[in-house]
């Protein structure tokens, strides 16, 4: 009795891990939320003080996705244009924090350096406090071959550092992909 009453126990946590790896899939699996997609044109807008853009998601083969740190695909990495002229890119990526994720969105130039960062979407009720106008600045004019970290050249929060590391880890991944996009001559 007592092993049939773990087996079952089994039974229902393998469904578990089943349903909860299949939701994550199917959340990252989805492009951009149209709600989401209006707040990053109003930051591209600001950005580069233009009205009239399109964005182009960036395609490469599966090669050059294995090699890449952040997962960089069409459906979360554009190139910006505007005139037909192109003016920039931007990525838009997730963090965690201590229970949740977060969306943010990071803006390159021409030149591929940063020219804005912007947390899009937050989840949790305690470390917020790293969508601040100013914390995100410290990212701004950080280029190709910038190595970023916490603490050092990137200040701390407190009441944050798990949203703080984690974004800090997420550009310096997505740092390290353009790096390798642009040596390939990709971007």
């Amino acid at each position: 009795m007592l092993k049939n009453k773990i087996k079952f126990k089994f039974v229902i946590m393998n469904y578990k891990v089943m349903f909860v790896s299949l939701a994550a899939f199917v959340l990252v699996s989805f492009s951009i939320p149209k709600r989401v997609h209006k707040k990053i044109d109003k930051q591209i807008k600001s950005t580069f003080n233009i009205e009239v853009f399109e964005k182009i998601g960036v395609e490469f083969t599966d090669d050059i996705q294995q090699e890449l740190v952040a997962k960089l695909n069409a459906e979360n990495f554009f190139s910006i244009h505007s005139n037909d002229k192109k003016i920039g890119y931007f990525y838009f990526g997730h963090g965690f924090g201590k229970t949740d994720k977060f969306d943010f969105m990071v803006i390159l130039d021409k030149d591929l350096v940063i020219a804005k960062t912007k947390i899009l979407v937050y989840r949790e009720d305690h470390g917020a406090e790293i969508g601040s106008k100013r914390w995100l600045r410290q990212f701004s004019g950080k280029k190709v071959g910038d190595t970023l970290r916490y603490q050092h050249n990137i200040a701390a929060i407190s009441g944050a550092t798990l949203s703080a590391e984690s974004m800090t880890d997420a550009v310096n991944e997505f740092l390290t992909s353009i790096a390798i996009l642009h040596k390939k001559n990709i971007i």
